[in-house]
């Protein structure tokens, strides 16, 4: 197959054609042969040859060879997977190894496809460029029932870039391709495929997704002594953005508002608690975002995104006040402010990390961070609940905040834990502009990963919020988390308007320099009211 696909693409090379032997001869084995090797060396060859031609100044000649063998892909992808509303008649698949291989294969063959219809610039799609999304109730079959692991995960990575517009990302570089080259209607398959994913969802399709333990360096599974099995965080993380993104992709499209949010999210965390049973106990939920995603900044920062997303789109549908959404979305684990609290927290409240990840182009945290400071600013009270202050009076109009035991939602039984402290990629910071701090804080976000055993590390009325994360001094009451979080915030405003005054900044960073300043404001305001109310 690999000495074929060359011999075509120095056809189409030399002379813009490719061989008609090769094409008649992968037509019809698509059309008549069975899953196996023969479909196999072909599917290969014809993967090659798309992937080359992604990547090459042509797309004519890439809409041509895809507008070729549309017809017999089709009945490939027959063969290959159930019709839609055939989930008990699945019998008649036999999920042998021939079909385990051929079906990686054309998973394969359809994100070339997914990515042809992206670069080809065309109004319309041919069909076989829109399996992924027009089909994607059939590949959610296939993962309900294939006792496959590795089907599964494939499938569920497979619609994580799709639905996250990353198709092709593992292959090579984007070079700028994305879905905003849209066919006329990709809009409209896109909601097909979030309206399937959450049918799927309704019908119970979690509850029949068996999870395996994590695999580690040569195939076997990762347990410690004292210790259950660690579920496969890879699957598990796939299938929680595309259940997220679903939602939010859902939300953002419909006039009506009759999404069940709460009810589909509550399906996920009920998924997620059967698959850590032996490792944590989270009745926080906001909390569940760490434990996914903590290790993985991409994945987080597109998580946080879409939670974010789903609840503005979510307060403004339910005409909520932004106190009554906090409390709503905290119920259902998508506040956006404890989000952030966790995702300070996971870095050690490390402003030059932060900054790392907003020059960085390996994830979203630029735009989500911008769209979230603007929800800050707009809902002080809310960012100082999450950070394990309540309202207690007014002043003024405005609250004024003292403790809550935030944390007692996370009663873990805990023995130890590892704060995994973030290294920066870049000192930003001189010696003399800067402190070194040798304290060591915990925080919800660790709570939340902890190990449980037998031996309960403190007791339900505790509250690590309590303990060291709020103090009185001289009559005024401080949020040690709240400091903490609004000054990693400043440093990073001083250390961003340093490199723009010296050039060094590699975007215009005026609009988020405006947001951190207006965080600031709000924080100078609070202090001057809680100076006013403390006794003389």
């Amino acid at each position: 197959a690999k000495t074929v696909s060359r011999c075509v693409l120095y056809l189409l090379k030399k002379s813009g054609m490719w061989s008609p032997v090769w094409q008649k001869t992968c037509i019809q084995v698509f059309s008549s042969c069975p899953p196996g090797p023969a479909v196999d060396a072909c599917l290969w060859s014809l993967i090659e040859v798309f992937k080359r031609l992604l990547t090459g100044p042509s797309q004519e000649t890439l809409r041509n060879l895809v507008a070729v063998f549309d017809g017999s892909i089709m009945i490939l992808c027959s063969k290959l997977i159930p019709e839609e509303k055939r989930e008990r008649t699945l019998d008649i698949f036999t999920f042998t190894k021939s079909w385990t291989t051929t079906f990686c294969l054309f998973l394969d063959l359809l994100e070339a496809l997914t990515m042809s219809s992206i670069s080809c610039e065309a109004e319309v799609c041919l069909r076989s460029q829109r399996i992924a999304l027009i089909h994607s109730s059939a590949l959610l079959t296939v993962i309900s029932y294939c006792s496959e692991v590795f089907i599964r995960k494939k499938i569920l990575l497979f619609l994580k870039k799709v639905l996250l517009q990353k198709v092709g990302d593992d292959w090579f570089p984007r070079d700028g391709m994305s879905f905003r080259l849209r066919y006329k209607s990709l809009s409209s398959d896109m909601s097909l495929l979030t309206r399937h994913v959450l049918q799927a969802v309704t019908a119970g399709c979690l509850q029949r997704i068996q999870t395996e333990p994590a695999a580690s360096f040569g195939g076997a599974q990762h347990i410690l002594v004292d210790e259950g099995p660690k579920p496969d965080g890879v699957m598990l993380r796939a299938l929680s953005l595309v259940l997220l993104k679903s939602i939010e992709l859902q939300i953002q499209a419909e006039v009506d508002g009759t999404t069940d949010v709460c009810g589909h999210l509550h399906s996920l965390w009920g998924f997620l608690r059967r698959s850590y049973a032996s490792q944590v106990e989270v009745t926080h939920l906001c909390c569940w975002i760490s434990l996914l995603f903590g290790d993985q900044d991409d994945d987080l920062m597109e998580a946080a995104s879409s939670f974010l997303s789903i609840f503005l789109i979510s307060r403004r549908s339910l005409g909520l006040d932004c106190s009554a959404m906090s409390e709503v979305a905290c119920v259902s684990g998508y506040n956006p402010h404890c989000h952030f609290v966790l995702l300070l927290q996971s870095i050690s409240f490390d402003h030059s990390i932060l900054l790392d990840f907003l020059i960085s182009s390996e994830t979203c945290f630029l735009k989500y961070f911008v769209r979230y400071l603007k929800v800050l600013t707009g809902d002080w009270q809310g960012f100082s609940a999450a950070c394990g202050c309540k309202p207690t009076s007014h002043v003024d109009g405005k609250d004024e905040f003292t403790v809550c035991a935030h944390s007692s939602h996370l009663r873990p039984n805990v023995e130890d834990s590892v704060l995994h402290t973030r290294v920066g990629l870049v000192e930003y910071d001189s010696s003399d502009e800067s402190e070194e701090s040798e304290t060591t804080y915990e925080g919800p976000a660790e709570c939340a990963i902890r190990k449980k055993t037998s031996v309960p590390l403190w007791s339900e009325s505790s509250s690590l919020l309590s303990h060291h994360m709020c103090t009185d001094v001289m009559g005024q009451r401080t949020c040690g988390t709240l400091d903490r979080a609004l000054l990693c915030l400043s440093e990073l405003g001083q250390v961003v308007k340093r490199l723009q005054q010296k050039k060094l900044f590699p975007y215009n960073p005026s609009s988020l320099l405006k947001l951190l300043a207006e965080v600031q404001d709000c924080f100078h305001q609070l202090n001057r009211c809680e100076t006013l109310q403390a006794p003389t």
